[in-house]
């Protein structure tokens, strides 16, 4: 069965730390582009960060470039998005989506995690 399942959100404070994870289960995520997104309340889902099947080439959306990470771990076969100097902005429900074409471009997703909410207040 293919699934993809994200952990790690939760509530911290402003200034804090967290690092999701987003798990493969049924595929390698090797050949996947992995790409992080998140949706608050009354906003649309925005897409925060890719990295692409391959090379690992990794990509960052402004708002959140030189405060989030994303990784890979082949061995675990996740992907991981380790967010720093978090905002309550920031707050939301975080997703990992899976493309099969490996592309971070082309914006098709196959797979969606069910998705983990990150909340940042003090």
């Amino acid at each position: 069965q293919v699934q993809l399942v994200e952990s790690g959100g939760g509530l911290v404070q402003p200034g804090g730390s967290l690092r999701l994870s987003c798990a493969a289960s049924g595929f390698s995520l090797d050949s996947y582009a992995i790409g992080w997104f998140r949706q608050s309340p009354g906003k649309a889902r925005e897409e925060l960060s890719c990295i692409s099947g391959g090379d690992g080439s990794t990509y960052y959306v402004d708002s959140v470039k030189g405060r989030f990470t994303i990784s890979r771990d082949s061995a675990k076969n996740l992907v991981s998005l380790q967010m720093n100097s978090l905002k309550p902005e920031d707050t939301a429900v975080y997703y990992c989506a899976a493309s099969h074409d490996g592309s971070c471009v082309r914006g098709t997703w196959d797979y969606w995690g069910q998705g983990t909410q990150v909340t940042v207040s003090s």
